[in-house]
C-alpha cells in the first residue's frame, strides 16, 4: 500500500541567502537542490525537513561561516548530509575541510557532491571521530546535532591542535548540556568555554554555538 503521507514542498529560497553566500550562491543553490531531490531517498533528511530546508538547515549552518579562521583547516565530525561541513565549505572556499562520517551511503553522497560542485577544499574521511588518525590536526572542529557535550567533547578535542578551537552547533538545551559537562570541560583543559548566539538580526532563526579553545 502506498505511503499516504506526501512529502512536503521544498521551501522557497529566502532573500537573505544571497547576503550570506555572496558569489557562492549558485553553488549552494545546486547543493540544496540535490539535497531536496535525493536527501529523503538516501535517508539524509526526513520529508518534514523539505518545507524548512533553507532556513532550518542551509542558512542555519551558514551563520557559523564568519566564525571560521581565514585559511584554516576545519574537521567536521558526523558530517551526514553535509550539514554543516558541506555548506561551510561552499561559503568559505578559503578554508580546508575534512568531513568525517562513518556511514558508507553518506560518505558516497559527500564524495559525489564534492565532485559535482567542484569543491577543491574538501576531503571526505570514512571513520568515526575516535578512529581518525591524522598527523595534521585541525585549527577548528565543527559538529551539528551529533551528541550531548558530555559525550561529544572527548571525541572532538583530540582532532584539534593546541590553541585550536571547537565550534559546535547546539540546540536550545546547550546551557544545560554545558552545566552537565563542566567536569569534562575541566578534565580536557578547555579554555574560554562559552555559549554564543549567531544570526540575530539576520532575518532568519538564530543558532546557538558552543565555542572553546583547546589546550
Amino acid at each position: 500500500m502506498p505511503d499516504p503521507r506526501p512529502s512536503g514542498a521544498v521551501e522557497t529560497e529566502p532573500d537573505v541567502s544571497v547576503e550570506l553566500f555572496g558569489d557562492r550562491i549558485e553553488t549552494v543553490r545546486a547543493f540544496t537542490s540535490h539535497l531536496a531531490e535525493r536527501g529523503e531517498l538516501l535517508g539524509l533528511i526526513g520529508p518534514l525537513e523539505l518545507p524548512r530546508l533553507w532556513t532550518r538547515h542551509i542558512l542555519n549552518c551558514a551563520l557559523v561561516a564568519p566564525l571560521l579562521w581565514n585559511s584554516g583547516r576545519v574537521a567536521d565530525v558526523g558530517s551526514g548530509a553535509g550539514l554543516p561541513g558541506m555548506v561551510l565549505a561552499i561559503a568559505r572556499p578559503d578554508v580546508r575541510f575534512v568531513l568525517i562520517e562513518p556511514m558508507e551511503r553518506r560518505v558516497d553522497w559527500l564524495l559525489a557532491e564534492t565532485a559535482d560542485l567542484g569543491l577543491v577544499n574538501v576531503e571526505v574521511v570514512r571513520a568515526r571521530a575516535e578512529e581518525v588518525k591524522n598527523a595534521q590536526l585541525s585549527d577548528q572542529v565543527t559538529a551539528r546535532a551529533v551528541s550531548s557535550l558530555t559525550k561529544l567533547l572527548p571525541l572532538v578535542v583530540p582532532l584539534a591542535r593546541s590553541g585550536g578551537q571547537l565550534v559546535l552547533m547546539k540546540g536550545a538545551n546547550v546551557d544545560a548540556e554545558l552545566a552537565a559537562a563542566s567536569k569534562v570541560v575541566r578534565r580536557l583543559g578547555l579554555r574560554d568555554a562559552e555559549v554564543m548566539t549567531v544570526g540575530d538580526g539576520a532575518a532568519i532563526e538564530s543558532t546557538r554555538v558552543f565555542r572553546a579553545t583547546v589546550g
